[in-house]
C-alpha cells in the first residue's frame, strides 16, 4: 500500500491550497481516508475524514467551514481543499487510510503517506 501526498507549499494567510493523496497497491481503497497534520513541536492531529457509507465527512473544529475533503474513486485519490488559510494551519499534512479504530485517532491507522508541508505566512 502506497499513499503519495502532494500539493503543499507556501501561501499567504487567507489563501488556498489543494492537497492530493493518491493511493496505490494491493486492495487499496479510498473509501476510508483521513488527513492529519503535525505542526512544529506539536502532536499529530486529526483534520478530516471521509468514508463510503452514509454520514460524514468529518472535520476538526479548527478547520470546519474552511477545509473540504473529497475523493475521486476513479483515480483512487483523495483531496483536501484548504481555503482561508491561517498561520496556525502551518504543518506537515499526512493522508492515511484503512483505520482500525476511532477515525480521528492517529494510532488507528497503519498506512500513511509521506507528508506534504504547508506553510502559511502572516
Amino acid at each position: 500500500v502506497q499513499l503519495q501526498a502532494s500539493g503543499g507549499g507556501l501561501v499567504q494567510a487567507g489563501g488556498s491550497l489543494r492537497l492530493s493523496c493518491a493511493a496505490s497497491g494491493r486492495t487499496v481503497s479510498t473509501r476510508f481516508m483521513a488527513w492529519f497534520r503535525q505542526g512544529p513541536g506539536k502532536e499529530r492531529e486529526f483534520v478530516a475524514y471521509v468514508e463510503g457509507s452514509a454520514g460524514g465527512p468529518y472535520y476538526a473544529d479548527s478547520v470546519k467551514g474552511r477545509f473540504t475533503i473529497s475523493r475521486d474513486n476513479a483515480k483512487n485519490t483523495v483531496y483536501l481543499q484548504m481555503n482561508s488559510l491561517k498561520p496556525e494551519d502551518t504543518a506537515v499534512y499526512y493522508c492515511a487510510t484503512s483505520p482500525r479504530g476511532i477515525y480521528y485517532q492517529p494510532e488507528a491507522y497503519n498506512y500513511w503517506g509521506q507528508g506534504t508541508l504547508v506553510t502559511v505566512s502572516s
